[in-house]
């Protein structure tokens, strides 16, 4: 697979909710930047992206790749879906968010996923206003942690 292949297929995992075809496309020192507080690991990050995903069973990250440069593939998402289910943000410190059955939009936000020998290790989103984990949580009415 080429680069924008590998950037294809993970997407397409979590888009799914297979996160061991999503882990197996990582590498081990794999860093997620940017719409979160700090950076995260691989295992923070599946943890996360499982919790969206269990949280907001209709998901959808609406990703589109849109170019390729070097190690680097350029893209797009912008998050929508409805919270029907306890939203475990532990591994991040912020505990469980019980179901509000609020539905949430972000505002689209670009990224930069780096491959390097066939894995993916970075992906790192621009921050945008809007868009990332705290304009969800101010849309299902809680209290955002502190950037």
């Amino acid at each position: 697979m080429n680069k924008r292949e590998i950037v294809h297929t993970l997407l397409d995992s979590v888009q799914k909710g297979d996160f061991g075809q999503a882990r197996s496309l990582l590498a081990d020192n794999f860093q997620f930047s940017g719409p979160i507080p700090g950076s995260i690991n691989k295992d923070v990050w599946l943890s996360m992206s499982a919790g969206l995903k269990t949280a907001f069973p209709d998901l959808d990250y609406h990703f589109k790749v849109l170019g390729e440069l070097g190690n680097n593939v350029r893209m797009t998402s912008q998050l929508s879906g409805t919270q029907t289910g306890s939203f475990d943000l532990t591994a991040m410190n912020m505990g469980v968010i019980s179901a509000t059955d609020k539905t949430f939009s972000t505002k689209p936000e670009r990224a930069r996923v780096t491959v390097k020998e066939n894995k993916i290790t970075a992906w790192a989103v621009e921050r945008t206003e809007g868009a990332g984990l705290s304009a969800i949580l101010d849309q299902l009415g809680v209290k955002s942690p502190t950037v």
